[in-house]
């Protein structure tokens, strides 16, 4: 499969390690969420990477839900979402590993802010909202 973006990233680091350090690459990668940019603009909303678009996301109908096959797919680009509009938007905010390799969200006071996590309970329930977490995570 051919994906220029992916190819490209994959070919830059050597170890893990190096693979994280390269923070433009990862956060262009976990940026994606193809799955969750597609039902959103379906309901009319488009993605801006902006903690506004958070609060639309924590407005719209949770159809996935109905969906098992969806739904773990489309809590992980939510979690991954929400991961991209804190670390484009709070200063000092990168990508990291988790403990266990999934990626994690890593602020300057050296909180670690588990994102797919996140996303998959506001997948599920709708609580957290995406907003509320940006907003604690911000004012830190």
């Amino acid at each position: 499969m051919n994906i220029p973006f992916l190819d490209n990233w994959r070919r830059r680091p050597t170890t893990a390690t190096d693979a994280w350090s390269d923070t433009e690459g990862v956060a262009e990668l976990l940026a994606e969420c193809e799955l969750l940019r597609d039902r959103a603009l379906r309901a009319g909303l488009v993605l801006a990477d902006t903690p506004v678009s958070l609060e639309a996301l924590d407005q719209l109908k949770p159809r996935w839900r109905d969906d098992p096959e969806e739904l773990p797919w489309l809590a992980n680009d939510a979690g991954l979402y929400l991961g991209t509009v804190i670390v484009r938007c709070v200063p000092g905010a990168r990508w990291g590993p988790g403990p266990d390799g999934r990626p994690v969200v890593e602020m300057a006071s050296g909180r670690r802010v588990d994102v797919v996590e996140v996303g998959r309970e506001w997948a599920e329930a709708g609580s957290p909202e995406l907003s509320q977490v940006y907003a604690e995570v911000a004012e830190n």
